[in-house]
């Protein structure tokens, strides 16, 4: 039953958000550092667009990996949240660009920066399981966002998280868009079908 399912992913957001909030800050950016070191399973041709995020609470930081994908010649993004209930979009960045606060508090690009559509997105999360489900905070903006862009063209999504942030088994629904690989400091998890 989804009312369940719901409850379930809940519950597993907060106890799997309370072990990420447990790591020092010195375990969460040496993790940045490990991650940013770890070499992405797909092409990275010169230009290709990758999005990452500001990361807010506890998250893991991309952006130590954000600064190497650009010094390998990638075009960086950041999303953007329009309004609530709609899929984010993305502008584009670069590492010594000012970001502004959007909604929520969130730092994005400003208005003027063009709108990309990436190749690879990475995407924060609360926790995941080896299917390549993901828990994220409840309001389907990464959903929406992927399933939108998948539509469009042939994307990569990679999970950015510690690995205290796995779990057996994510509850899913039909609208849950999967990842095609998981980053944490230990490992790199590919999840594609060959």
């Amino acid at each position: 039953m989804q009312v369940d399912s719901t409850q379930l992913k809940n519950e597993l957001r907060r106890t799997v958000l309370a072990r990420r909030d447990a790591l020092s800050a010195e375990q969460r950016s040496h993790g940045a550092q490990l991650i940013a070191a770890t070499p992405l399973p797909v092409e990275l041709p010169h230009g290709v667009i990758v999005a990452g995020y500001s990361p807010i609470n506890s998250e893991l930081d991309p952006f130590p990996l954000m600064d190497a994908l650009a010094g390998k010649g990638a075009v960086l993004a950041l999303p953007v949240v329009i309004a609530r209930d709609h899929a984010l979009i993305f502008r584009a960045w670069e590492p010594n660009e000012r970001l502004v606060r959007g909604q929520y508090g969130i730092f994005q690009p400003s208005s003027d920066a063009p709108e990309v559509d990436p190749d690879i997105v990475l995407v924060p999360l609360a926790a995941f399981d080896r299917v390549g489900h993901r828990i994220g905070y409840g309001r389907g903006y990464y959903d929406r966002t992927l399933q939108n862009l998948r539509a469009l063209k042939k994307i990569t999504v990679i999970g950015v998280a510690f690995a205290v942030q796995e779990i057996d088994v994510v509850p899913a629904f039909s609208h849950d868009e999967q990842l095609d690989c998981v980053l944490t400091e230990h490992e790199l998890i590919d999840l594609r079908r060959l």
